[in-house]
């Protein structure tokens, strides 16, 4: 079985006090922090870059898991693994070569994954698993916080997670989008591991975190 493993988006956090905030759920278990990087090109939303991240870096040793929703990622490969990035997820619908891009994160010296929107097929990951260390379903759609999750979701994690286990791969499988303590369980049932919630965790970030990882530890028994 996979390691469960929480990843609380910082698009949620409160900015003022983003740094005692990353350090409380540190504290209270999280292992990755999920940074959501926006150009307002491929997502209507701008959200923050380069700069916040390789301020952050040298406050925190967790894991910091950067989701990249902008349009050819491969330009800013080396730049965010220079910020700190340890995980660089890209969007299939984004890259004109996938396959060289994600080549290129795993050069730098980064774990490489690879998302998908909700209305993109579960199938189309399946070229392209061998090159992956992570999959991010994307259970709304992308470019804005505090969304509801997709009930097609539930189903579209279970053929990930098929396809996964029929690799044989050591390759995560994580979650973002609507999250929260009533339906995270459900969404580990599925097969997902990893779990990005951003308003679920920052409306109270030690408590909430803890709260997650109460499920997760008691999940992974």
């Amino acid at each position: 079985m996979r390691k469960r493993i929480l990843s609380p988006s910082i698009l949620a956090a409160d900015f003022a006090g983003l740094g005692s905030q990353i350090r409380e759920i540190r504290e209270a278990g999280a292992e990755y922090v999920h940074i959501d990087v926006m150009d307002g090109l491929f997502v209507p939303s701008i959200s923050f870059g380069m700069p916040v991240i390789k301020s952050l870096r040298p406050v925190s040793d967790l894991a910091f898991d950067v989701h990249l929703m902008i349009q050819e990622p491969v330009r800013y490969i080396e730049e965010f693994r220079d910020c700190g990035a340890d995980i660089l997820t890209v969007h299939y619908e984004a890259c004109e070569d996938v396959a060289g891009t994600l080549r290129a994160i795993r050069e730098a010296g980064m774990r490489s994954g690879l998302s998908i929107k909700p209305k993109t097929p579960t199938t189309v990951l399946k070229d392209y698993l061998n090159l992956c260390d992570m999959v991010l379903l994307m259970s709304v759609e992308p470019g804005f916080g505090g969304q509801k999750l997709i009930s097609s979701s539930y189903e579209r994690a279970r053929e990930i997670d098929q396809m996964i286990s029929a690799s044989d791969l050591p390759i995560d499988l994580e979650i973002d989008g609507g999250i929260n303590l009533d339906n995270v369980q459900q969404v580990l049932d599925t097969g997902v591991n990893v779990i990005v919630a951003g308003s679920a965790v920052f409306k109270n970030p030690g408590y909430n975190t803890r709260q997650f990882m109460k499920i997760l530890n008691q999940s992974q028994l």
